[in-house]
């Protein structure tokens, strides 16, 4: 049928995912660094992302497409829900997926006895939500790290995290994992990173972080140094290797 339906101009977008949070029916995703319509039957053609994209990278369009099928949105949403990553916002864009650069993190005085400082010098992190196509990234270095490997390990904002940009997931329980072997791939070819450190845990679900790091690394246009840190359970570091 001919119906509304939102239109994404590529050569426009920068992959910031704001489109993404502001659609309620999750139809929007981000796949290597662009929005993308995941299926025409979540779209209601209402146009709630329009006025979140800071590129004018949306627009809606009448064309012959899918019709918009409320029952199969319910289902998709239930599918996305349970691990905790949609990209869903009933509301609005969520600053969640807003692109910010912390700059450099300041050193405590020499003496001090402040907490020690973060590491982190952007958001977000969580390889859904990142854009390879953020400044922040390019000809940077970069550590693809486990979700529990920075409560496991302790030094990992001294040892790990400073000077390098992070991203994390988790191969056991977040949904939608197809897209991240795209961006790690778009962070080698597109941001052309120096380096790529993959840090995960010592159980058998993690390693399937770096089986997919790896791919993208193989069939990735540029080739960059991956090594691979394996943290124990107790926090101790059992291995660093260049693989």
């Amino acid at each position: 049928m001919k119906r509304k339906i939102i239109r994404i101009d590529e050569s426009k977008c920068d992959g910031c995912g704001l489109c993404a949070s502001a659609c309620a029916e999750g139809a929007i995703r981000i796949v290597d660094g662009k929005a993308r319509l995941v299926s025409e039957t979540y779209c209601d053609g209402l146009g709630a992302c329009l006025g979140e994209c800071p590129r004018g990278a949306l627009t809606v369009e009448e064309r012959e497409a899918l019709v918009f099928d409320e029952e199969a949105v319910k289902e998709h949403m239930k599918k996305e829900q349970p691990a905790g990553h949609s990209h869903a916002a009933p509301h609005g864009g969520c600053p969640s997926v807003r692109m910010m650069d912390f700059g450099a993190a300041q050193p405590a005085p020499a003496g001090s006895s402040a907490p020690a400082q973060s590491a982190l010098s952007h958001w977000p992190v969580q390889l859904h939500l990142i854009s390879p196509g953020a400044p922040y990234f390019q000809n940077a270095d970069i550590v693809l790290s486990a979700d529990c490997v920075a409560y496991a390990l302790g030094g990992f904002h001294e040892n790990y995290l400073k000077g390098r940009k992070l991203s994390i997931a988790c191969p056991k329980l977040d949904s939608g994992q197809e897209e991240y072997e795209g961006k790690v791939r778009s962070l080698i070819d597109d941001a052309k990173i120096n380096t790529l450190t993959v840090m995960i845990m010592q159980v058998p679900c993690c390693s399937g972080l770096l089986a997919m790091a790896k791919r993208a690394a193989q069939s990735a246009k540029r080739k960059v140094p991956v090594k691979a840190v394996v943290v124990g359970l107790k926090g101790e570091v059992l291995s660093e290797d260049w693989v």
